[in-house]
C-alpha cells in the first residue's frame, strides 16, 4: 500500500509525541502515561466507503503543569485507499502552575484547554479555550471543555465544547469500562452546526483470561454524528466492533 508523505510526516510526529516522555521520566516532569492500540470494525457509514477498518494510536499523560492527549485514526475504508485524522491536545493546569487548589465542591480542576486536528484532506483547525475537571463518584475522569474553534479552510470562527468520560465498573468477576466523548460545535462557514457523540462499552477480556488486567478490551463502539463534518442533513448511526490494547 502506498504511503503518502503527509501521512509519514504526521504519524512520525505522533510517535515522537508518544515516546518523548519516556526519556523524561528520570525527572520529576513526568506523572503518568498511557498508551494505546485499537482496532475497530464498522459498516454503514455515511460518507466515503460505507464499510471500514480504523486503527487508532492514541496517548495520554500528565506532566508537571498539565496534561497532554493524542490519537491517529487510520481509515481503511473496503476497497478505497487509506485517510488519516489526528489531534493533539494540550491542556495547563491552573492548580499545578500556581501551586493553588482549584478545587472546589465537585470541580477538581481549571485549566487553560487547547486542540491541534489535521486530517489527510482537509488543513488544520485550532481549538484554544478552557476546561473544567469534574470529580464524581465512580469516574475516573470526567473533562469538559470549552473553545473557540477555528479552521483555515472555512471562513469565520465558532464556538466548540467536548467533554470526556470514563467510569470503571464491575459486575461479578467481570471488568468493565464506559467511556467515551462528545462534541458539539456551532457554525462556521459554510460548515453547519454538528454533534458527535461516541460512548464505548468494553469488557476486560485480559482478566477474564487471568492474563493482566486493564492490558486487552473488548466491546462495542458507537457513534452518532449528526450533520456529519458539516453536512446538513446527513445523520450517522454506527455501532462499530473496538479491540483495544494498552501498553
Amino acid at each position: 500500500m502506498r504511503v503518502h508523505k503527509p501521512f509519514v510526516l504526521f504519524s512520525c510526529n505522533f510517535f515522537v509525541f508518544i515516546f518523548l516522555p519516556y526519556s523524561v521520566m528520570a525527572s520529576d516532569w513526568l506523572h503518568w502515561h498511557s498508551s494505546n492500540i485499537q482496532y475497530l470494525r464498522g459498516s454503514s457509514y455515511k460518507v466515503g466507503e460505507k464499510q471500514r477498518s480504523i486503527v487508532t494510536l492514541e496517548h495520554a499523560n500528565g506532566w508537571k503543569y498539565g496534561d497532554n492527549f493524542g490519537f491517529v485514526d487510520i481509515v481503511f475504508p473496503d476497497g478505497q485507499d487509506h485517510s488519516y485524522y489526528g489531534e493533539f491536545s494540550p491542556r495547563l493546569s491552573f492548580s499545578k502552575m500556581t501551586g493553588k487548589s482549584f478545587s472546589a465542591g465537585i470541580v477538581k480542576d481549571v485549566l487553560i484547554s487547547t486542540t491541534f486536528e489535521k486530517s489527510k484532506d482537509q488543513g488544520l483547525q485550532y481549538l484554544l479555550g478552557g476546561a473544567i475537571d469534574l470529580n464524581l463518584p465512580g469516574f475516573k475522569y470526567f473533562n469538559m471543555n470549552a473553545y473557540v474553534h477555528d479552521s483555515t479552510e472555512l471562513d469565520g470562527q465558532t464556538w466548540q465544547v467536548t467533554l470526556a468520560w470514563k467510569r470503571p465498573f464491575e459486575i461479578g468477576r467481570a471488568k468493565f469500562v464506559c467511556e467515551g466523548f462528545a462534541d458539539f460545535q456551532g457554525e462556521e462557514g459554510t460548515s453547519n452546526h454538528n454533534q458527535l457523540i461516541v460512548p464505548r462499552f468494553l469488557v476486560d477480556v485480559g482478566d477474564l483470561a487471568g492474563i493482566r488486567e486493564n492490558r486487552f478490551m473488548m466491546g462495542v463502539e458507537y457513534q452518532y454524528w449528526h450533520n456529519k463534518f458539516g453536512i446538513d442533513g446527513v445523520t450517522e448511526s454506527v455501532p462499530q466492533l473496538q479491540m483495544k490494547l494498552v501498553f
